[in-house]
């Protein structure tokens, strides 16, 4: 049936769980050719306390509002950290300059940061700060299981993408398939 006016549809495998492949040569020379302003600021003085400014604006501002419990406002901080923290270092793709070739295009910035070591300072740091948040929401909380199953709902959806394993690991029910993204690669 097909008579070439139609394109064929292309076979693609149903896994939702997908490794990202390594950088071929031209990317690897292309990433150490300029730094990678996206990813260096994360070491950069003051990259750590904006954090722990960002965690105590949230709770001011949800203690503010009138008819928010306390409980309730710790698991509203954090769920909005988590999810930011998510979306900043694990669901954005590339970087936002033009000066590299698209050598770090197929990276998240958390496999970006410190050349993809895992273990340095910042990124044990990175890893602490919302294990601190939810045992300190957990806390507040009371201990209160819907809050408590909240908390470490949003907890793990960080703090996994952040293990070893999770490195390059993606999931295209949340992000598409590669080849779907690139259709012009081919």
């Amino acid at each position: 049936m097909n008579d070439g006016s139609k394109k064929s549809r292309r076979r693609r495998s149903s896994s939702l769980l997908y490794q990202e492949p390594q950088e071929s040569m031209e990317h690897l020379s292309d990433q150490a050719a300029i730094p990678n302003l996206n990813a260096n600021w994360v070491n950069a003085k003051g990259a750590w306390v904006i954090h722990i400014i960002l965690i105590i604006a949230l709770k001011i501002l949800f203690s503010i509002i009138p008819g928010i419990q306390s409980h309730t406002s710790w698991t509203l901080t954090n769920i909005i950290y988590m999810f930011g923290s998510y979306l900043m270092f694990h669901w954005v793709r590339g970087i936002p300059f033009e000066f590299n070739a698209g050598a770090y295009d197929n990276l998240n910035m958390w496999e970006q940061m410190d050349n993809g070591d895992q273990f340095t300072p910042t990124k044990k740091f990175l890893l602490t700060v919302p294990i601190c948040l939810f045992l300190a929401s957990t806390h507040y909380t009371h201990y209160d299981l819907t809050y408590f199953i909240i908390n470490v709902l949003a907890l793990a959806g960080v703090v996994i993408p952040k293990l070893p394993m999770s490195h390059r690991l993606r999931v295209s029910f949340f992000s598409g398939h590669p080849d779907d993204r690139y259709p012009d690669e081919r």
